[in-house]
């Protein structure tokens, strides 16, 4: 009930608040760069260390294609800054023969979806202005005899007071604008909405989580189309796109065996045993004509992982602070993949 009011303000006060598929002969080099998870200072290390930015920020890349595989948000405070960086690289980029393609994440799709379990206060505080307070009290005083009676249906003899002093802690300054911007209509949500899940360039696949068997069967155009518009619809239904465990946002299967994908599938037999991971990625390969698939989502503290067959490379490494992984990014010159590992700069 509380979180259907907490949607209402945000439309409420929306006036108040603020395919892809790449055919061409691969660029020089392709960088790729995993999960970066509100560590602006992770991205800047990384982004510098690998050529793509000078010291002012801007880009220095030359005609180097950026990819960006997603889970640019939550679990650290500085995503609106990362996303305000890549927002700048993509126009910049260009101008120098070069691009920047960020790959939808399953945590940008749930920031959309106003799913906020991973998000920071620091997160809800970059989007604090001077109008924040005001918007705060117009929420509430609109909403008010609905936020009365959802407390009171938990505890009837519950004071106004009280109600009051509860919803405004629950609702702390800058969570209405971040909800305002990552709505699909949002500035934030519209930007997401243009992120494909799935990239291709060349003979390379680019996925935040991973591609199964299952969707394989479907053109990647197809995928991406549908799932720009779950996106657009805000569609979280349990098998939606943007929460399907076979879906590209959140399938490991590639990696590991994951017991809520598995659920779904049909009880292996004799004549269809379960498929293995590799004998998976290479039924997927096939379907796209592929070389290689890179992924994130699932992190490897170890560092970057590349399969022996060269046909699979793990590139989330955790590199936000929350996981205090390596800082990493993938360098693809043709049919090389190279791993590269950089300091993180004093804070």
């Amino acid at each position: 009930m509380l979180q259907r009011i907490l949607r209402c303000v945000t439309l409420l006060l929306g006036a108040l608040a603020f395919g892809t598929t790449v055919g061409a002969a691969a660029p020089q080099r392709i960088i790729a760069v995993g999960d970066l998870h509100g560590d602006y200072q992770a991205w800047t290390d990384i982004a510098r260390a690998a050529g793509l930015i000078d010291t002012n920020g801007k880009w220095s890349g030359g005609n180097t294609y950026l990819v960006q595989l997603g889970d640019v948000t939550d679990r650290e405070p500085d995503s609106l800054k990362i996303i305000r960086s890549l927002q700048r690289l993509q126009k910049e980029a260009p101008r120098s023969g070069g691009k920047v393609t960020v790959v939808l994440g399953n945590h940008e799709a749930m920031n959309l979806l106003a799913d906020l379990r991973y998000t920071t206060p620091g997160e809800l505080a970059a989007f604090v202005d001077s109008r924040s307070e005001q918007r705060r009290d117009q929420a509430f005083n609109l909403l008010r005899d609905k936020i009365e009676a959802a407390y009171r249906a938990q505890d009837p003899k519950m004071p106004a007071a009280a109600i009051k002093a509860a919803w405004y802690k629950a609702t702390p300054l800058g969570l209405l604008e971040h909800n305002a911007a990552w709505r699909p209509d949002g500035e934030l949500g519209r930007w997401a909405r243009g992120n494909p899940a799935i990239l291709r360039i060349d003979g390379t696949l680019f996925v935040h989580g991973g591609i199964s068997v299952e969707y394989s069967k479907l053109p990647i155009d197809q995928i991406n189309r549908s799932v720009a518009d779950a996106m657009a619809k805000a569609d979280d239904n349990p098998r939606s796109i943007l929460n399907d465990p076979l879906g590209p946002l959140w399938y490991r299967g590639l990696v590991t065996r994951d017991a809520d994908a598995e659920a779904l599938r049909p009880p292996a037999t004799p004549q269809a045993p379960r498929l293995t991971p590799g004998q998976e990625l290479a039924a997927v390969l096939a379907a796209y004509g592929a070389k290689r698939l890179v992924i994130g989502h699932t992190p490897s503290l170890a560092g970057i992982i590349i399969s022996p067959d060269g046909r699979l490379a793990r590139i989330d490494t955790g590199n936000s602070r929350y996981y205090g992984g390596p800082l990493t990014w993938l360098e693809i010159v043709g049919d090389q993949m190279i791993p590269h590992t950089t300091k993180r700069s004093a804070p």
